[in-house]
């Protein structure tokens, strides 16, 4: 669960995010879950809003210079796409790391029958 006080200064901060007049709105369950990573990682010092403002609008520049016709269905990929970048930079993790556990994700996905949960499993990340 998001709390609506961390969501309300994460959009005064970043004013991009996309909200209605209850807060940050999102159209799949995964945008919501990076976005509460964002917060939990801010709030936990990892970085700053003027920090993360930056790493998001470089991220976004840089799909649009790519081609990105930027109508709000990517926001949330530019979102992870920064959020990765920044975690790797700052050192919490390696990009190695975060594509070995995205692609470990994909081979759970993968072998799970639909309308089951997802497990990862060790033999996932080989």
């Amino acid at each position: 669960m998001i709390d609506p006080a961390a969501a309300r200064r994460a959009t005064q901060e970043v004013p991009s995010i996309p909200r209605d007049a209850d807060g940050p709105v999102f159209r799949e369950p995964w945008e919501a879950q990076a976005f509460a990573m964002t917060l939990s990682l801010h709030e936990r010092g990892v970085f700053t809003w003027p920090e993360w403002a930056a790493a998001l609008a470089a991220e976004i520049k840089r799909a649009q210079g790519a081609g990105d016709p930027d109508t709000g269905e990517t926001y949330y990929l530019h979102w992870l796409a920064a959020l990765e970048k920044l975690v790797a930079d700052k050192g919490v993790t390696s990009v190695d790391t975060l594509h070995r556990t995205r692609d470990a994700w994909e081979h759970a996905c993968e072998r799970t029958p639909h309308g089951k949960p997802i497990v990862l499993k060790e033999e996932d990340f080989t």
